[in-house]
């Protein structure tokens, strides 16, 4: 390992390989059950708890030819997020909108495209596989307040006439528009002919965060680009990397350390291409591998163990995924309960559709709560047991219920306790413990 770390040290100074800086968004404001619709909405799991928000079957027309409305015709049904909402005293299925989930992102990097490079922010994004971005074809309105690619300014683009892409949620919202090719800048490593889909159609959900798009960090199988409307997944940037030889195979892989604004003077980071040996050194333990299992594009590992103040779950067969585009931490029912029966005054709270607690439980009051990643767990940081104030004197938790959902969804509720290496090269996850030593809880700081 130290000989590969030192090829990677070397390839950094022969590159002028950077860190990416994951900039906290300053327009980012946690709200716990709006991330949990995301995720309900992003993975289109059913919630196995009671609140407002689940998946139902709806009937879709295509409409009768020439009506211009989707009525009569063939009849399908298709599943559907929708929310329970009170009218006139009774309860009723209503949609989903915008205003529902949160959308925006709580970090931001800067990506720099085409010849010569305009920069764009976008959400890295281990769970999804497409890197789309605001772009000139949309409409004006939806360009404003963001960078915008222009494909005509860049003299290395290359458009691909025959290719689409297209990304669908479950309460029907989706994002789609052209592909081109062109460089693409990570970190001073530059990718050349990487795909790059240019959004002209964009649902409110999309368009009202804060970033100008997104890059995938998942496998390219399950990246959305279609050839005359036929599945045909582009490589991502990192596999680009890899294929093209931008990074020898000891440094085909991406790190990141995620801190909140509670962690004062801490700046997140994403780092291509090598190990950033100084962060290793300071948490002084071993990185941890485990293998991982990319066959339905994530990166999953087994996850057979949870652990409350000492006290160890068997989890057979238990599986996650490690997701930095989930800000909340998905597992059980069951380790839910457990972990929340040990948290003075917590209790699940149908209207926030969520766990919550006090926000007067102090951080010794919290217990130590661990999720194994392969065979060996790492404990989640105290402070990032509480996500959010829900506004009534409680913490939004976490750590949440993921439904039916069939794996664990480990998103940033877990990563910011860890500094991850994913070696996308040897197909595996590294880990090692990352906990501040002041742990806040403080909710006008969250």
């Amino acid at each position: 390992m130290e000989s590969t770390i030192a090829r990677q040290a070397a390839l950094r100074g022969e590159l002028g390989l950077r860190k990416v800086v994951a900039a906290r968004n300053a327009n980012y404001k946690a709200h716990g059950t709006k991330s949990y619709v995301y995720l309900l909405n992003k993975f289109g799991f059913n919630p196995t708890k009671p609140g407002p928000y689940h998946h139902a079957k709806r009937v879709q027309q295509r409409g009768l030819a020439g009506m211009g409305v989707a009525a009569g015709g063939r009849v399908r049904f298709e599943k559907a997020l929708v929310k329970a909402v009170d009218e006139d005293g009774q309860t009723k299925t209503g949609g989903v909108t915008a205003e529902d989930q949160q959308y925006d992102s709580m970090y931001l990097c800067e990506v720099e495209i085409g010849s010569p490079a305009q920069k764009v922010m976008l959400d890295f994004d281990t769970g999804s596989s497409d890197l789309w971005v605001f772009s000139t074809d949309l409409q004006s309105p939806q360009r404003q307040g963001h960078n915008v690619f222009d494909p005509s300014k860049s003299s290395t683009f290359q458009a691909a006439s025959d290719k689409a892409w297209k990304i669908q949620y479950g309460d029907g919202s989706s994002a789609s528009g052209s592909v081109g090719t062109d460089v693409v800048n990570i970190g001073n490593i530059k990718v050349e002919n990487q795909a790059v889909e240019l959004a002209s159609e964009l649902a409110a959900q999309f368009s009202q965060g804060t970033g100008d798009g997104l890059l995938g960090l998942a496998f390219p199988n399950i990246n959305t680009i279609t050839t005359n409307g036929q599945s045909t997944p582009a490589n991502t940037p990192v596999a680009n990397m890899m294929s093209q030889g931008d990074i020898p195979k000891e440094a085909q892989l991406f790190t990141s350390a995620f801190y909140s604004d509670r962690d004062d003077g801490k700046e997140s980071f994403y780092t291509f291409g090598y190990i950033d040996t100084d962060l290793v050194a300071d948490a002084d333990r071993d990185i941890y591998w485990t293998d991982i299992d990319h066959s339905q594009g994530f990166w999953m590992f087994p996850s057979t163990t949870a652990t409350v103040n000492g006290d160890t779950m068997a989890l057979s067969g238990n599986k996650a995924i490690a997701d930095t585009g989930t800000t909340l931490a998905l597992v059980s029912d069951d380790v839910c309960e457990k972990l929340y029966a040990a948290i003075p005054g917590a209790k699940y709270n149908s209207q926030q559709q969520g766990w919550t607690f006090p926000t007067a439980v102090t951080a010794d009051q919290l217990p130590d709560f661990a999720v194994a990643v392969g065979d060996k767990e790492f404990v989640v940081q105290k402070e990032d047991l509480a996500f959010a104030p829900v506004g009534d004197g409680t913490w939004y938790g976490g750590v949440q219920s993921r439904g039916d959902n069939p794996f664990d969804i480990l998103g940033d509720a877990f990563l910011k306790s860890v500094y991850a290496i994913w070696d996308q090269g040897n197909a595996r996850l590294g880990c090692t413990a990352k906990i501040e030593e002041t742990q806040s809880l403080d909710p006008s700081a969250a």
